[in-house]
């Protein structure tokens, strides 16, 4: 099988909050325009790049029915999901990320509360 930027990644699970974030090439520039200056970006700390993965969300606890022994227990565990979605590209604070080199590229994973912002190309998901 041929290794892809996407099979590679499949192995990998995001848990709970948080993203993993392929940082774009600090002079590229989106289609609609986005541009973070040098001075900000060094300044402020400010990173963008591409989401890859996302975790299941914010963990909720369920409700059990404890009177049912008969029963196999479940997972008794439910999501409420991000609001990123993969293929987006977020700005977030490079103080909340952590970097790391996965299959010789480097990544960030970030928690959703360190992302600042995102730009979703809405015809991507269609």
């Amino acid at each position: 099988m041929e290794v892809t930027a996407q099979n590679k990644l499949k192995k990998l699970i995001i848990v709970g909050d948080r993203v993993l974030i392929k940082p774009k090439t600090p002079n590229e520039r989106t289609e609609s325009g986005l541009f973070l200056p040098p001075g900000v970006q060094e300044r402020e700390k400010v990173q963008s790049g591409y989401v890859m993965k996302v975790g299941p969300g914010y963990p909720i606890p369920m409700a059990g029915e404890e009177d049912e022994l008969w029963r196999e227990p479940e997972e008794k565990v439910k999501y409420i999901p991000l609001q990123v979605k993969e293929g987006d590209l977020a700005i977030f604070l490079q103080k909340s990320a952590i970097e790391l080199v996965y299959e010789g590229e480097k990544y960030f994973i970030v928690s959703q509360a360190g992302i600042l912002m995102i730009e979703r190309q809405e015809d991507l998901f269609d």
